[in-house]
């Protein structure tokens, strides 16, 4: 390559960086504000249902899922993109509430939901998971009410969703007359989950999750909980 090439090439890369230097500079950036530590820990957990250590331990499980490849200006951190997804889940607030509250756009916003929901999912295998021993489980709910072999309590709620659309959309639509997935889950005495089933439309019954797609009912018809008891309402019967 000559000498003159060179030199015009390095002047082209100078103009370039530059330019993009410039632009960033003049883009406007709201303040994102360190809720972490302007509030104390029961301010905290009324905005964001979580104590700061939780909230740093959860930060450390998930961190490096959240790390961009490239570090641009002004990135979002890690602790940003909690900060933003867990007052969406405690706030039910528009995404655009949670931008501003958070100090990011509506599509910043919306990306660390999503970026945060599927890598808290991501580790449902080292913390949801059957007893391998139920004594200690046993023991837990014979202190609160004296009930013996119960190694845990099950039920199913409705978690609203947004009209899929498409042909099947209203198998979506419960009985209350709103779109929503029916979640089933079983918790021990100290309301810790044992077993999650969130695949099924609104309109299924209690019931029919557990007896057609669940381990835990696997479980019991293979022996591993054997005279032990599941403590649940009439929709189980």
């Amino acid at each position: 390559m000559s000498t003159q090439r060179a030199l015009y090439i390095n002047r082209l890369e100078e103009m370039f960086e530059g330019s993009e230097q410039l632009a960033a500079s003049r883009r406007k950036y709201r303040c994102r504000p360190d809720y972490l530590d302007s509030y104390d820990d029961i301010e905290f957990i009324k905005r964001f249902r979580l104590s700061k250590p939780t909230f740093r331990f959860v930060l450390n499980k998930i961190c490096n899922a959240l790390e961009p490849f490239t570090k641009k200006y002004y990135y979002i951190s890690p602790k940003t993109k909690l900060m933003i997804a867990l007052r969406f889940y405690a706030s039910e607030s528009f995404i655009i509430t949670i931008g501003d509250f958070c100090g990011v756009s509506v599509s910043t916003a919306s990306r660390a939901v999503k970026e945060v929901s599927l890598a808290l999912a991501a580790l449902y295998k080292d913390f949801i998971k059957l007893p391998t021993d139920p004594t200690q489980t046993v023991a837990g709910f014979f202190q609160i009410a004296k009930f013996p072999k119960v190694i845990g309590a099950i039920d199913c709620t409705h978690i609203r969703i947004q009209s899929p659309g498409g042909s099947n959309a209203e198998i979506f639509r419960n009985r209350k007359e709103y779109f929503s997935l029916n979640v089933q889950a079983m918790c021990n005495a100290n309301l810790m989950l044992l077993d999650l089933v969130v695949r099924w439309p609104g309109s299924a019954h209690d019931y029919n999750i557990f007896r057609n797609n669940s381990r835990l009912k696997f479980c019991m018809e293979e022996g591993h909980f054997s005279n032990y008891f599941i403590l649940s309402d009439s929709g189980y019967k």
